[in-house]
């Protein structure tokens, strides 16, 4: 049976007026800033005019830890959304915008895949509505202001030993990570070290996808800490009078972006932080205002659970004040062979050993998100190859976890494929049965905290870090930053940090290489092993494979 490519389905999509998807939610079109036909920014005083409406049922998509074999959590949520409207629901879908530097490298778009996906699927993996490039200026514009200070008699007394600001780029540069600045001459200002992060480990970014109106957005901005003098204090964005010009910078990118998935029902695609770097889900905004507008939200958070979750949980439910009321694990069987040990050349063959070796990674993230206190299901993404025994394997270990396993064949079938897993999300988040909480509490000192996630989380046995990085932690909990949560930066592919390390280990260490604050955020950066802030491509990237055919559409880029 031939299947289409995600971009065929896409381009065939019966798309509606973005008003008709606002109408639907109930937002005007005088609070609508089209972007095209297809694709809206919702006005801010309409979100603010929703203050005092009641909140619908949240509900979280995560996954196991990603494999090549691909696990489908964003075409998972996409598709659990339009199940939801299917049996008769008011639901809307909360997704990231895409970066483009997993777009030309190896990862793909983030608007889902075959039957459920967001559209217009082009636009939003490419500039949509150029959000990201917003944060990119709005970021870079501050670095510039710094060296311009610096360069205009430096009133400030900034040690150029201890300018902490990197600069950005939307794109995986290896060559970037770290550059010398300012060669060519007096002219050119003071020769330092410099590197650049991706976009969506900007700060900027953090920020956006946290503040709740563009008060908190400059004020956050304010306090970015950007250098430091020789003394040690700290210089801020405000000292360097940035804030106000990159508050207008960012107030379009602020407003959240409103699209619609293939069956015409309301997605949000706001914010991009990745999940193994930065906090990994979308924007405050856009869930608190689509929480607002519909029954249930249905939005995820980046990678496995064990970052996407976590960071969910410990630091945007914690800054935000909202709390999911049921989450759904998403999960394959070919990645549970890959985790058993096969080969992916191998993957479409039946085993079913392989399968049930292979469940403990599954496993763990079941124990994980139950200990936040919200009840948790399992969405099989189905595959073709996929064999009954397989399937029945996944189930039968999933409930001797306690927990049940549905598959969902959303995919091949839309919302007819995620019924069954929709019918069972709305009993499971309308029982009342979440008790959320994090996993510690502000007042812990920020080495436990890190300790707490490693340890409960990854389930390593101890935390190293050298006495320059506790001595670090333990001068920010001096200057009052202690109460902050912590965001762990570190491989997708595994608990520990060896991107190898496939199941559920035990018996590591997790070595700490860097910790950064991110005052204006709102957390403390941990960097762990070998993870990289600013990727590099893949030896074949997907760039060279894109291209315009001869009729002007885009091949190649999913």
């Amino acid at each position: 049976m031939a299947f289409k490519t995600d971009i065929e389905i896409a381009r065939e999509a019966s798309k509606k007026p973005i008003q008709e998807i606002g109408d639907r939610l109930g937002i005007p079109n005088e609070d609508l800033l089209p972007f095209g036909h297809d694709k809206a920014k919702v006005s801010a005083e309409f979100i603010a005019a929703q203050a005092g409406k009641p909140d619908g049922k949240l509900i979280l998509v995560t996954a196991i830890n990603p494999t090549p074999a691909g696990e489908g959590k964003t075409t998972t949520t996409v598709g659990l959304g339009d199940g939801l409207n299917a049996i008769g629901k008011k639901a809307a879908i909360c997704i990231r915008e895409a970066s483009l530097g997993p777009c030309f490298g190896m990862k793909g778009g983030a608007a889902g895949g075959g039957h459920a996906q967001v559209v217009p699927m082009e636009e939003m993996n490419l500039h949509f509505t150029g959000d990201f490039h917003a944060i990119t200026s709005a970021h870079n514009l501050l670095s510039a202001m710094i060296d311009n200070h610096i360069y205009w008699g430096n009133a400030l007394e900034i040690d150029i030993r201890r300018v902490v600001w990197r600069r950005v780029m939307d794109m995986n540069d290896r060559a970037l990570r770290q550059i010398t600045a300012s060669l060519g001459g007096v002219a050119n200002g003071f020769p330092r070290e410099a590197g650049f992060d991706i976009t969506v480990a900007s700060e900027v970014m953090a920020i956006l996808c946290l503040a709740n109106n563009l008060d908190d957005l400059k004020e956050r901005l304010g306090n970015i800490i950007v250098a430091y003098t020789r003394e040690r204090k700290p210089i801020y964005c405000r000292d360097i009078k940035a804030d106000g010009a990159m508050t207008v910078l960012l107030a379009q990118a602020m407003q959240p972006n409103l699209v619609q998935t293939l069956e015409n029902n309301p997605a949000f695609v706001h914010g991009g932080p990745f999940a193994n770097i930065a906090h990994g889900c979308n924007s405050v905004v856009a869930t608190k205002t689509a929480l607002k507008l519909a029954d249930y939200v249905v939005t995820e958070a980046g990678f496995g659970a064990d970052l996407g979750a976590e960071k969910f949980m410990n630091i945007k439910c914690r800054k935000a004040g909202i709390a999911p009321d049921a989450v759904v694990l998403v999960a394959t069987v070919r990645a549970m062979k890959m985790n058993g040990g096969v080969a992916k050349a191998d993957l479409g063959a039946e085993n079913v050993g392989a399968v049930e070796a292979g469940c403990a990674n599954l496993g763990r993230h079941i124990e994980n998100v139950k200990s936040f206190g919200v009840p948790v299901i399992v969405a099989i993404n189905h595959f073709v190859t996929d064999t009954d025994a397989e399937v029945e394997a996944v189930k039968a270990y999933v409930a001797g976890q306690g927990t049940e396993a549905v598959l969902c064949k959303h995919w091949a079938h839309g919302s007819e494929g995620i019924r069954d897993l929709a019918e069972k999300v709305v009993a499971l988040a309308d029982g009342g049965t979440a008790d959320f909480a994090p996993i510690y509490p502000d007042e812990m000192p920020l080495m436990e905290k890190i300790e707490t996630i490693a340890k409960k989380i990854y389930r390593a046995d101890e935390v190293i870090a050298d006495k320059k990085i506790r001595d670090q932690l333990a001068a920010w909990e001096e200057a009052g930053y202690g109460s902050l949560p912590v965001c762990m930066a570190k491989t997708q592919y595994s608990f520990s940090t060896d991107p190898n390390e496939r199941g559920a280990p035990t018996g590591f260490s997790l070595p700490i290489r860097e910790v950064r604050l991110s005052a204006g955020a709102g957390f403390v950066v941990a960097i762990c092993g070998e993870i990289m802030t600013m990727p590099g491509l893949p030896r074949v990237p997907s760039a060279e494979a894109i291209m315009l055919n001869e009729a002007g559409q885009i091949e190649g880029l999913f």
